[in-house]
């Protein structure tokens, strides 16, 4: 597919991923952030190098806004939410304005462009079930208002494909890794944070007894999965996991990061401090991604303790510039 392509939330972590993706292939790249979770600087860098990316501050729940973005777009990458469990529980409102009314926004304007989508979905659609690996054919329950906010989006994106024969695909992302992923926020992903706190000789925080599980996923393998369900030839709304289809726990993952600091120098690390489990937190979680083979051709490469040394990396590389503080 060759043309302009939109992608909301291109500012953040696995948006500017996706944009420096698709530029190096020549692909221009519009990208519609507010900002309120997306780094400028992300942009700037991608632009510095002279890739073919363009910006717009805005946000997608404003209709004006996401106008100026379509004009002349053939395709979407819809990544633009406010992430975090944690934060939905206190700010249940803004959630849904960003996730559900900023997605319906966004998909009026692409069905009148007959425009492509791609809709980054959350595992936390599926909440806690039987099954341990999550298949697309579950019956969803959400536990939490990010999760409803986003399956929300999910239901208008099956609504808007049959109503006004939009093309969707629906990639349901899990926990997603790698750099750029901010490390400082009280909503930081646990990788993140973890790095940060190894980093600067603090204890982790776990929350829970640690053995809640999660289908970590570096973030190259998610933004291969977003090219192939774009350049895809599926038509109507299909629904995909995009995810490496392996659970660690998070006792593992501090387990893992710990000894990849003290391989690359790091001292012994304080002991963990455990918190009370989180409300809206999925027990357990782990994809199966065979639909997604099957349909687009997904298979993650980037092995987990390769993405994992990557990550730390590169935190590494930030606190030698004392940029991690």
């Amino acid at each position: 597919m060759s043309g302009t392509v939109l992608v909301t939330g291109g500012a953040g972590f696995i948006g500017s991923h996706l944009c420096e993706r698709l530029a190096r292939q020549g692909r221009p790249v519009r990208v519609l952030d507010d900002l309120s979770t997306g780094r400028r600087e992300n942009v700037d860098e991608l632009q510095a190098q002279g890739l073919p990316v363009e910006f717009l501050e805005g946000s997608v729940a404003d209709p004006a806004a996401v106008a100026r973005a379509m004009e002349g777009v053939q395709a979407v990458v819809h990544l633009a939410a406010l992430p975090s469990v944690a934060r939905s529980v206190e700010r249940p409102l803004d959630t849904h304005h960003a996730c559900a009314t900023g997605t319906a926004t966004l998909l009026q304007a692409a069905a009148r462009a007959e425009a492509r989508v791609v809709y980054a979905g959350s595992s936390s659609a599926y909440g806690d079930q039987e099954t341990l690996q999550k298949h697309e054919g579950l019956r969803e329950n959400p536990l939490s208002p990010y999760a409803a906010a986003k399956l929300a989006g999910e239901l208008y994106c099956r609504a808007f494909a049959r109503v006004y024969g939009l093309d969707v695909v629906v990639a349901r992302f899990f926990n997603v890794f790698g750099p750029r992923q901010p490390a400082d926020s009280p909503y930081s992903g646990v990788v993140a944070a973890f790095c940060r706190a190894l980093l600067l000789g603090k204890a982790v925080r776990i929350d829970g007894d640690g053995l809640q599980s999660r289908d970590f996923t570096y973030v190259e393998d998610v933004v291969e999965g977003v090219q192939l369900c774009l350049d895809g030839t599926s038509r109507g709304c299909e629904t995909v996991n995009l995810a490496y289809g392996r659970a660690t726990t998070v006792l593992d993952l501090y387990a893992e990061l710990a000894a990849c600091a003290q391989r690359l120098g790091a001292g012994p690390p304080p002991a963990p401090q455990h918190a009370p489990a989180r409300a809206g937190d999925v027990r357990h979680s782990l994809a199966d991604v065979a639909r997604a083979k099957r349909r687009f051709g997904f298979a993650p490469r980037i092995g987990f303790a390769e993405g994992l040394q990557r990550t730390f990396a590169w935190y590494r590389s930030l606190a030698g510039r004392n940029l991690l503080a």
